[in-house]
């Protein structure tokens, strides 16, 4: 299933997420839960595609496994003509920079320990380690501007921010290394509907601006339906119907789709 017909950045063919279930006093495996069971999908590039299901789908643990915070039990993703699930940590590296995520909760994903050019610089120190401190705060303050944030805020803490300012901070550690990919886990759920909307635009203009490729995670369809140009509903570990964002909202064809349709107010 291809969310466009131009060649595809990301590839997931038949992956597999299993996790082992422990019992007894040596707490040896007596089963494993499914959280994602045989699931193939492509992202092209430029595009966004939602991914969309009630909590305990498998949706995030697609995203953590992209990223490889998650290890596959079987399957293959490919990202350009790279098949980065077989790769070592070592390996990875690189892609790192190609590849980011932005996590759903944005009041723990921040350190509260450092301030906001320590947590955006950060990834900057790794992957650029020939960049100066004086530079490295020069392009945390142009990130911070470009998601609506003042360049003079750098220097403060997350918790003198608001929970969609926070969020902004977010981004902007996730465009620091210039990705061409961003895994968006359920990035506005945690956050009012008024936020949200602010937020989703935020993403859409960075995408134009920059040529960002998506894939979108939540359990909100009506969000999904704003910014996504392909939509994967996923439900107890498998997708259940995959079709163009207009296809989906107009003649849903599956019955877990049109229920999580009846269930969502409009953005």
């Amino acid at each position: 299933m291809s969310a466009t017909s131009a060649g595809p950045l990301l590839k997931v063919e038949n992956l597999k997420v299993y996790f082992p279930i422990l019992g007894g006093v040596l707490r040896h495996k007596i089963g494993e839960v499914k959280a994602v069971d045989d699931v193939s999908f492509t992202v092209g590039r430029g595009q966004t595609v939602g991914l969309v299901g009630e909590s305990g789908s498998g949706k995030t643990t697609i995203g953590r496994t992209i990223i490889r915070l998650t290890e596959p039990t079987a399957g293959t993703i490919t990202f350009e003509d790279a098949v980065i699930s077989k790769l070592t940590s070592s390996a990875f590296r690189p892609f790192r920079k190609k590849i980011q995520i932005i996590f759903q909760d944005p009041y723990n994903s921040l350190n509260p320990r450092l301030s906001i050019f320590e947590i955006i610089g950060e990834a900057l120190e790794i992957h650029f380690p020939q960049m100066s401190r004086a530079d490295r705060r020069a392009r945390v303050a142009e990130l911070l501007e470009k998601v609506g944030l003042k360049c003079d805020h750098l220097d403060r803490y997350p918790h003198e921010f608001s929970g969609g300012q926070r969020q902004r901070v977010g981004i902007a550690r996730a465009l620091a290394v210039k990705p061409e990919f961003i895994v968006c886990d359920e990035p506005v759920s945690a956050l009012d509907v008024s936020v949200q909307a602010q937020i989703v635009n935020l993403l859409q203009d960075l995408q134009e601006e920059l040529g960002l490729t998506y894939l979108f995670i939540a359990h909100d369809l009506a969000v999904v339906e704003h910014i996504s140009d392909f939509v994967l509903v996923m439900n107890q570990g498998k997708i259940v119907e995959a079709a163009s964002a207009e296809a989906i909202y107009e003649n849903p064809q599956h019955d877990y789709t049109r229920k999580l349709l009846s269930a969502v107010p409009k953005l």
